[in-house]
């Protein structure tokens, strides 16, 4: 193997290291948001969209010179097993073609694993991002319903000292009609709060969707790369 495709071979592994680590199910969203917002991640982050552009673009070369390495040693393949003249030069000629298939599984795998890696890592900051706002959306509307139950027990206290001391009505009426106000200030950030927390649910939602289009997405290009294999095979045996 040379130094470019161990090189990629390497890339490969990393990239399947990687997506394992972001799978591990005890490891929360969190935790990635957390890791993904160090100040050495803001310094690459710069660099990033180059960088994904380039390795895509690498790994397209690297796939379609494998694609022309495997044509080119299969139609040779043919030629000279139907010569039988030189054994040796045919399974020199075999072992070129077995090194150019395995470059071009090692180069298309890496290629698709770049692809989901980068979604991937999108997906959970994504996700991290609209569990943090929920929880605290939840937090508001839990603290808003306390503050309106205990703003209404203290209006029926006061009604009920209404009642008691006619001495005091002008004042406790002041002081309910403060408490009313209070009260429908306090449903209005409830009526907030409830909305905000509605549209996170739907953010969920959409996310969700997202991800079911990636594993869509996944599967058709799992599928494209079986019959590109089953192709690669049918010619090999039409040589053969």
């Amino acid at each position: 193997m040379t130094i470019q495709w161990a090189a990629v071979a390497s890339f490969l592994y990393a990239e399947i290291g990687l997506i394992l680590i972001f799978c591990l199910p005890f490891i929360p969203p969190q935790r990635w948001q957390k890791i993904f917002s160090f100040s050495v991640w803001g310094k690459i982050a710069s660099f990033w969209n180059k960088a994904f552009l380039t390795i895509i673009i690498l790994l397209i070369i690297l796939f379609l010179d494998a694609v022309r390495e495997v044509r080119k040693y299969s139609s040779t393949n043919v030629v000279e097993k139907n010569s039988a003249i030189r054994p040796s030069a045919f399974e020199h000629t075999q072992m070129k073609l077995f090194r150019s298939q395995r470059n071009l599984y090692i180069s298309g795998f890496s290629l698709f694993f770049w692809l989901v890696l980068r979604r991937l890592v999108t997906l959970i900051t994504q996700l991290a991002k609209e569990i943090a706002n929920k929880g605290v959306l939840k937090i508001q509307a839990e603290n808003t319903n306390k503050a309106a139950k205990k703003f209404m027990e203290e209006n029926e206290k006061l009604k009920l000292v209404l009642k008691n001391d006619n001495a005091e009505e002008h004042l406790l009426e002041a002081e309910n009609k403060k408490l009313i106000e209070s009260k429908e200030s306090l449903k209005t950030e409830l009526k907030k709060a409830s909305d905000a927390l509605l549209k996170a649910q739907n953010d969920v939602m959409t996310m969700k969707i997202q991800s079911e289009r990636l594993s869509k997405e996944y599967d058709r290009l799992l599928k494209e790369h079986s019959e590109l294999q089953n192709r690669l095979e049918k010619e090999k045996k039409k040589g053969l």
